[in-house]
C-alpha cells in the first residue's frame, strides 16, 4: 500500500468523525461530494455556494449533503469551510468516470492534490481520490474477512519460520549447516513479513475495527525480525549489523519470484555469484548468544570477535570467556550453561 493510500485511510477509516459523516450520507442515499482541504487552489475552483467556517460534526455534514453542492472541509477535517459549492475544474483533464459528480471529483483531485470524496446516491458507494490515486471504500465486513484470512496465512508462515530456525539451530550444533539451510530461513522470514504487510494494509483500512487484528499480527511477528537479523549476521561475509539490515531491506524490495529463487538469495547472502547451495557454512554465534538472557548485544559482539565462531565459543572454558571484555565470571558461566541448555532444547523440539 502506498503512503498516499495510507494517508487516505487515516482520514476516512472507521472510527474517524469523517467516516461517521460519510456513513450517514451513504445510509440516507442522498449522495455527496466532499473536499478535504481548503487550499487556495481548491477555493479558486469554487463557483457559488456559501462560506461557513463552522466546527465539523458528522451530523452537520450529513445535513449539508442534502444540498447538491460540494462540502469543503479544512485540511485536518475539523472545520466545515464551504457548503453547497459548485466546483469548476479544468474540463480538459482526463477522467475515467462517467457521472458528473465523480468526474468532477476526480478532476478536482488531480488539479489540487487534495483528498476528494464522492458518495454515489444510486450505487451507495464511497469513492475517494487524491491526486491520481482512486480507491473505492469496501464494506467493512468484507475487509475484515480478508484480514482474518491473511492473519491465518501469516500464522502459518510464522510456524514454518520457527521450524526452520529450530532445524538451523540443530544443524549448527552438529556443524552441518549449508547455504541452502540459511537461505530457507531468510525466505521463510520474508514470506512472513510480506504477509504482515498485507495484514497491516487491511488494518489501515479497518481503522478502529481493526484493533484486534493489529494486536494479533504484531504478536505473531514479534521478535522474528531480530531472529532473521542474527541469522544474517552469523553468515554474511562482513557480519556487521548494518550490512545485515541492508540485506534484509534489499530482499524486502525484491519481486516475489526472486525471493523464492534459492540461488538468487544465496548469491546475495554469500556475495558470491558462483556459490553452491550445498556449500558448508559456520555460524559466528550471534543468534545462539542472543538467546542467553541479560547478555547485551555489545557483549555478544565482543564474544564473537574474540572467538570467531560458535564452535570456538562452545569449546571455550569459563576462564577463557572471562577474559572477554564485559563478560566476567558470572556471565562466563551463564554463556556456557546457556549454550548447553539451548542445545538440549533444540534436540527436544526436534523430537516432538
Amino acid at each position: 500500500m502506498s503512503e498516499k493510500t495510507r494517508k487516505i485511510f487515516s482520514m476516512v477509516a472507521p472510527g474517524t468523525p469523517l467516516y461517521e459523516g460519510l456513513e450517514n450520507i451513504l445510509r440516507a442515499r442522498t449522495g455527496g461530494f466532499v473536499v478535504v482541504g481548503d487550499a487556495p487552489e481548491v477555493i479558486s475552483l469554487v463557483r457559488g455556494g456559501f462560506r461557513l467556517d463552522a466546527e465539523f460534526s458528522p451530523a452537520a455534514m450529513y445535513e449539508l449533503a442534502k444540498m447538491d453542492g460540494a462540502i469543503i472541509l479544512s485540511s485536518s477535517a475539523d472545520r466545515i469551510v464551504w457548503a453547497n459549492a459548485t466546483l469548476a475544474p479544468d474540463p480538459d483533464i482526463p477522467s475515467r468516470e462517467t457521472g458528473l459528480r465523480h468526474s468532477t471529483a476526480e478532476r478536482v483531485a488531480k488539479m489540487t492534490g487534495q483528498l476528494v470524496i464522492a458518495i454515489s446516491q444510486r450505487r451507495s458507494v464511497i469513492t475517494v481520490y487524491m491526486g491520481h490515486t482512486r480507491y473505492v471504500l469496501r464494506d467493512i465486513g468484507v475487509v475484515l474477512a480478508k484480514a482474518n484470512q491473511a492473519l491465518q496465512t501469516m500464522s502459518n508462515y510464522e510456524t514454518v519460520f520457527s521450524r526452520a530456525l529450530i532445524n538451523l539451530s540443530a544443524l549448527e550444533f552438529i556443524e552441518e549447516v549449508t547455504v541452502a539451510d540459511i537461505v530457507r530461513v531468510i525466505q521463510r522470514y520474508e514470506l512472513l513479513r510480506r504477509a504482515w504487510d498485507e495484514v497491516t494494509d487491511y488494518v489501515a483500512e479497518l481503522g478502529s475495527e481493526g484493533r484486534l487484528v493489529k494486536v494479533q499480527s504484531d504478536e505473531t511477528i514479534g521478535g522474528t525480525y531480530e531472529d532473521a537479523l542474527f541469522v544474517v549476521m552469523d553468515y554474511l561475509p562482513a557480519g556487521g549489523q548494518g550490512e545485515a539490515e541492508r540485506l534484509l531491506k534489499s530482499v524486502a524490495e525484491w519481486p516475489f519470484e526472486e525471493v523464492l529463487d534459492t540461488q538468487t538469495v544465496a548469491r546475495a547472502l554469500t556475495q558470491n555469484s558462483t556459490v553452491s547451495t550445498e556449500s558448508s557454512m559456520m555460524p559466528r554465534g550471534y543468534r545462539a548468544l542472543s538467546k542467553i538472557s541479560r547478555l547485551p548485544l555489545s557483549v555478544i559482539q565482543n564474544v564473537v570477535n574474540g572467538f570467531g565462531s560458535l564452535k570456538a565459543i562452545r569449546g571455550a572454558s569459563t576462564e577463557e570467556l572471562d577474559e572477554i571484555d564485559g563478560i566476567g565470571e558470572v556471565r562466563a558461566r551463564a554463556v556456557r550453561e546457556g549454550l548447553a541448555r539451548l542445545r538440549d532444547q533444540v534436540v527436544r523440539n526436534l523430537t516432538l
